[in-house]
């Protein structure tokens, strides 16, 4: 309870503490990263650099239970009672103040009144799993900044994108109109929210914002900046606000998949200042992490550390549905580990497991004589691996059939082991080596017309991507082939790649264990993004791999699924 005597005007009481209590005494379970920051926290209660002064938090944790409402089912029209870890970050992040000789010892020169002491932290990094209540807590904080906070004030919501900024300010709009419902006080219109008494306003601020510097900004409030590739918002919000003597800026986000974006290098920065290596007193991070995957899945008890309103707002049994889908799904699993658990995900893993890819069955393609086919072709780079790909059917079994292509040159650049392993291929006529630097697209559509002519496959389409030649394609059609562009993106992509991974998961894709095709499929890893969409990639760190066998199977699948009705009623006929 060391520095309790900091505190005024408030009997003593400290959520801060109690919330640090509680974690000790185990009646609430955190992690390692949150608990550091809390014992820093109460150490920092008793520094002769800061004075604890809990009145601007209490304030505000005042209004939100008084006048704050909830917007949302189930909880619409009910009073907004914040949780005791809410409050312990609130007061956190606006009890801490400069003592005059904390001030000039940290920044050398004198604070700009010793009659004011001004608030320590700037800024505060949350990291939380979804749907513990984050954008009512930020759309409430908002409000009671634009009520309680400095006259004046400039206080936006903002975001990666328009629609997500758009959730917090109209989350704001709605409490506004509860809490105001005749417009005594305050004000909406498109520009903004507006307090007319003190002239304090809130407004969106995202991507599609136009001119976002040269802005005079109080008070932000950043949501989900995971999903941010670099720093042009934040940093137009922290220039925005060099003339301020307290600003404050909370960014509030799950964990997300743009490897090196503003989020990650954000929590490098943080986690170098809770482990010591950096001096920075101005920043709080308050990280809901777990300690360890393994912990997901043998210990209930430890979801809370990523999860704080476990059981009052987010319900185990939610939970407990995604993690039954995780275990039969990896886009399912590496969704989950990213927004329920705050597991950083990115494309380091494989996109199956080992015992996935195992399928020793064979088929001898001539028992598929007239049979009706699905195509498809990766061509990527002229100097590169190439794939050609009939996929035909049987009950509910896909059967493979595929031959890749190279240039000479590109075997000759390779090691001498990769160099055997691709001539050896090449001797069992699995690959066809075109002299020079280049692949002969001729020789894939040459190759599709043998099947037609020697094995009577009847091509019912054959699928593309956009990278494929434009000439090959004139050629394929010239030939008779019809041909449909599958576009590598995860809109196109994203279903077909989990019916593969299903289909091969359950033994109903026979490739007739062609090892260049299951080479393709170890090396490819999924991207996802924040739809749940997947798409294939090349596992990280292992970009001269390849993968060209795994696309090819996957835009075949993509044809199918297009054409599914038709092409089944085909393979009956057949």
């Amino acid at each position: 309870m060391s520095g309790l005597k900091n505190i005024p005007n408030n009997n003593g009481r400290s959520y801060l503490v109690e919330y640090h209590e509680a974690i000790k005494r185990g009646e609430i379970i955190a992690g390692h990263e949150l608990i550091k920051q809390l014992d820093m926290l109460i150490e920092d209660m008793s520094d002769p650099a800061f004075v604890y002064d809990t009145r601007d938090a209490h304030l505000r944790i005042d209004f939100i239970e008084r006048f704050c409402k909830h917007t949302k089912s189930p909880f619409h029209g009910k009073p907004f009672l914040l949780e005791l870890w809410e409050k312990a970050f609130i007061e956190a992040f606006y009890s801490f103040k400069w003592s005059v000789e904390g001030f000039r010892e940290y920044y050398g020169e004198e604070p700009p009144s010793a009659k004011k002491l001004l608030r320590r932290f700037k800024k505060a990094i949350m990291l939380i799993a979804r749907k513990n209540g984050k954008s009512t807590l930020c759309a409430a904080l908002c409000l009671t900044e634009l009520m309680c906070g400095n006259g004046g004030s400039d206080i936006v919501c903002s975001s990666n994108d328009d629609s997500q900024a758009s959730i917090i300010f109209e989350e704001v709009a709605n409490m506004r109109e509860q809490f105001d419902p005749k417009d005594k006080r305050t004000h909406k219109n498109l520009k903004g929210i507006f307090n007319l008494k003190n002239k304090s306003k809130i407004f969106k601020l995202s991507d599609r914002t136009r001119n976002k510097e040269g802005r005079n900004i109080d008070g932000a409030i950043l949501d989900e900046s995971h999903e941010m590739k670099d720093n042009v918002i934040a940093k137009s919000i922290d220039q925005s606000q060099s003339t301020k003597e307290e600003p404050w800026f909370i960014n509030i986000t799950t964990e997300g998949f743009v490897n090196d974006g503003y989020l990650d290098q954000e929590l490098k920065y943080g986690r170098a200042v809770l482990a010591n290596e950096i001096e920075d007193k101005t920043i709080l991070l308050w990280l809901y992490t777990q300690d360890s995957e393994a912990e997901v899945w043998q210990d209930e008890k430890s979801w809370m550390k990523s999860n704080p309103s476990l059981g009052t707002i987010k319900k185990p049994k939610y939970i407990k549905d995604q993690i039954r889908k995780a275990q039969h799904d990896k886009a399912e699993r590496v969704f989950m580990l990213s927004k329920d658990f705050n597991f950083k995900q990115n494309n380091a893993a494989a996109w199956l497991m080992p015992e996935d890819l195992i399928n020793e069955a064979k088929f001898d393609l001539e028992e598929f004589r007239d049979s009706f086919a699905i195509g498809a072709v990766d061509l990527s780079k002229s100097g590169d691996l190439a794939s050609a790909r009939a996929m035909l059917m049987r009950g509910n079994v896909k059967y493979m059939v595929q031959h890749y292509f190279v240039p000479r040159s590109k075997i000759d650049s390779l090691s001498m082991a990769e160099r055997d392993q691709y001539e050896g291929w090449a001797r069992d006529g699995l690959l066809t080596v075109s002299e020079g630097n280049e692949n002969d697209f001729r020789l894939v559509t040459a190759w599709f017309v043998k099947l037609v002519k020697e094995h009577r496959i009847k091509f019912y389409r054959i699928g593309y991507d956009k990278w494929s030649a434009v000439y090959f394609v004139k050629e394929m059609e010239e030939c008779g082939f019809d041909m449909q562009r599958v576009d590598q993106k995860f809109g196109s992509m994203s279903e077909p790649m989990k019916l593969v991974e299903a289909d091969l998961k359950s033994k109903l894709i026979n490739y007739n264990n062609n090892p260049i095709d299951r080479l393709c499929l170890e090396n490819t890893a999924l991207n996802i993004n924040n739809k749940l969409e997947i798409m294939p990639v090349k596992v990280q760190g292992k970009d001269d791999r390849k993968i060209d066998g795994a696309v090819t199977m996957i835009i075949a699948y993509r044809v199918y699924i297009d054409n599914r009705s038709e092409f089944l009623e085909l393979v009956k006929r057949g």
